[in-house]
């Protein structure tokens, strides 16, 4: 039994194996509409190194347009996009009232050994 196949088996097993995946998934623009109907703050890491925050309130073929507060809203081709991810909580609009919600990482502080002596 030889260790290395002939050449024309090898051509017969890659022919017969998996598929590749495909290229395109024509999800971004469901994943984007979804972003921007719930305005949910992202991330947007640039080509450059550059990361800026807000949420995607216009998008097309080209390019997507980042609302930000308090700076100025930005149009970014999405050829200089390296990936946009989500941030958690979906922006509160200004008719929100105030919402109890829970925070994301509780905070733990460690008791303090009490101070009388007592080694319990």
């Amino acid at each position: 039994m030889p260790f290395r196949s002939s050449p024309l088996s090898s051509a017969a097993a890659a022919k017969k194996g998996r598929t590749p995946p495909p290229e395109e998934t024509y999800q971004e623009s469901q994943y984007l509409k979804q972003l921007g109907e719930k305005q949910k703050i992202v991330s947007i890491k640039l080509c450059d190194g550059e990361v800026v925050r807000g949420w995607i309130e216009y998008y097309d073929k080209n390019m997507v347009r980042l609302t930000r507060e308090g700076a100025p809203n930005l149009f970014i081709f999405k050829h200089d996009i390296l990936y946009i991810a989500e941030e958690g909580q979906p922006r509160r609009s200004k008719t929100d009232g105030p919402r109890a919600e829970k925070p994301a990482v509780e905070s733990f502080t460690p008791e303090e050994p009490s101070s009388d002596g007592d080694a319990s």
